[in-house]
């Protein structure tokens, strides 16, 4: 019973009172005990029950190996695990899962994919820790081919299943397949799941379909009655686009419709004002949080806070209060800052910020990244050398940039530079098309973004090989009735590539939404959705 309500600790004191008073525990006590350290993830425990079991001579039948699998599975103990595993004459589905499961909740896809290769009987279990597995270790695509296999197999997915495979395509920042997955699951009655309608919104806003498009406001208005994730994950899917007028007049919406804020809501309303320059306007709901609302900010709260003042240009402020909050910066403030101090040109406080990071993880390959570009921009060389010395001698690289563009149902990554794909010499012809087009309209290709030491023409060539230019060049190749090319980057995308996009769109007459780590950019007729600040 201890253990049917989630009281594992109590279990395992009743099993030390059991074992004083001289009892005998048989296989199902054991068993229920293994589970108990499982849920509690106490390790120490469960290693003193397999050593008590060994002791005894307490003969191991196939239900004691089951649950000392997954107990070791579930804390994390794989290689404990795999022991038993390996020792086994017959592997049942039951211990497969197990390893499976336990593999894959610790991002080890690749273990957790030859367990799943070897079985011979697959059931939903099984099927949906593999999707889990590669949707919450960044490998969606994985995710949703084995999803699709799964449907070939005729097994249909469960609630669970769903939410990995809406995870997996929020990843992928695909549309078609965003409308597939949506049309699959109100066809098959997850419609009225309310956890489901949650993650479709959040879905659709990160498949970029929600300025022009209705997919995301329909799923939300459509949610009979909405929770406090409903509410807060439309207003994030407006800030994450820009959008800051609809998801603060959402924001007043839902509270008079009488549904209370949380937490993640401000974190939402508060980066949507971060990200449009609203500064008053996040004071105001930053002070009705606290006096209003009765929530005690965050760490993440006063991490968006400082962001806000960060893009405003207001590093003075940012300092003030990370100096005065009540918890230690962490590497996503100091980072706030730093970047801010590099756009800003405030060498000084973007070197601090950057030691202050490096401090806090000495491998971080970003805050060295920026350091070195601060040192580059004052053309400090020496300082430069020195750490690209250092990153080298340590193993560390900068983050490569990656595009994916999906295209006739297909999806398609590209590298800087990259001449890997099929169909790269007629991109390349492309992009020297559309430069020049651009050029007669006023683009200059700008190389203050590059920050190495080279000749400038040099300089022209790199900048005109990023990623997203590739891509949007292979959009333009391969579009047929299109009206708007949607491209997904790993990394912040540079100012050159931001001015690119817009005058593609204004030159071509084509819509273009770019999706980069931290917002959207939605490029038509000339001018982006950001304003310019982003």
């Amino acid at each position: 019973r201890y253990c049917q309500n989630g009281h594992y600790d109590d279990a395992l004191r009743l099993f030390e009172d059991m074992k004083s008073s001289n009892m005998k525990p048989d296989s199902f006590i054991l068993c229920t005990v293994l589970s108990a350290c499982g849920h509690a993830g106490n390790l120490s425990y469960g290693r003193t029950i397999h050593e008590f079991v060994k002791d005894k001579g307490l003969a191991i039948d196939s239900h004691l190996q089951s649950a000392l699998i997954n107990m070791y599975a579930n804390c994390g103990a794989m290689e404990l695990a795999r022991e038993i595993y390996d020792g086994l004459s017959l592997k049942n589905m039951i211990v497969s899962t197990a390893m499976l499961s336990g593999y894959a909740k610790l991002g080890m896809v690749k273990g957790a994919r030859f367990i799943f290769d070897q079985m011979v009987e697959k059931d939903l279990v099984c099927w949906s820790a593999m999707i889990s597995g590669y949707a919450e270790s960044d490998l969606p695509q994985e995710a949703l081919k084995l999803f699709n296999e799964m449907l070939q197999q005729r097994i249909e997915p469960d609630h669970i299943t769903m939410l990995s495979v809406i995870s997996a395509c929020s990843h992928v920042g695909a549309l078609v397949q965003a409308k597939w997955i949506h049309t699959y699951a109100d066809r098959n009655g997850f419609g009225r799941s309310l956890s489901v309608n949650n993650a479709l919104i959040d879905m659709y806003a990160k498949c970029g379909n929600l300025v022009k498009a209705k997919e995301a406001r329909e799923v939300f208005e459509n949610i009979p009655r909405k929770n406090v994730i409903s509410w807060s994950s439309i207003i994030n899917a407006f800030a994450m686009h820009g959008n800051a007028d609809s998801a603060i007049k959402l924001f007043h919406r839902m509270n008079e419709e009488n549904i209370m804020p949380n937490d993640v809501t401000f974190i939402g309303v508060l980066y949507a004002c971060s990200h449009a320059g609203l500064v008053e306007e996040g004071q105001k709901l930053y002070s009705s949080m606290i006096n209003e609302h009765g929530i005690s900010p965050t760490l993440e709260h006063y991490g968006c806070m400082v962001d806000l003042y960060c893009r405003a240009n207001n590093l003075k402020k940012a300092m003030e209060l990370i100096e005065t909050m009540p918890f230690t910066p962490n590497i996503i403030i100091w980072g706030s800052l730093m970047s801010a101090c590099q756009v800003h040109g405030e060498v000084e406080l973007g070197e601090f910020a950057a030691k202050r990071l490096l401090e806090l993880e000495p491998d971080h390959d970003g805050a060295l990244v920026v350091l070195s570009n601060i040192y580059a921009k004052e053309k400090r060389w020496n300082d430069v050398g020195l750490i690209r010395k250092s990153m080298s001698y340590k193993g560390i690289s900068k983050e490569k940039a990656s595009s994916r563009i999906e295209m006739n149902n297909e999806v398609h990554m590209f590298m800087m530079a990259d001449r890997y794909h099929k169909q790269s010499d007629e991109i390349y012809e492309k992009l020297d098309e559309v430069v020049g087009r651009l050029k007669l309209v006023g683009y200059k290709p700008s190389t203050s973004g590059i920050l190495i030491d080279l000749e400038e023409e040099d300089k022209k060539d790199l900048v005109l090989w990023h990623s997203e230019k590739l891509a949007v060049c292979y959009g333009l190749i391969s579009r047929r009735k299109e009206s708007c090319i949607r491209i997904v980057k790993n990394l912040r995308i540079c100012e050159d590539c931001h001015s690119f996009m817009k005058f593609v769109s204004k030159v071509y007459e084509i819509d273009i939404v770019v999706r980069d780590r931290t917002r959207f950019h939605h490029c038509s007729g000339g001018s982006c959705s950001c304003r310019d600040y982003w």
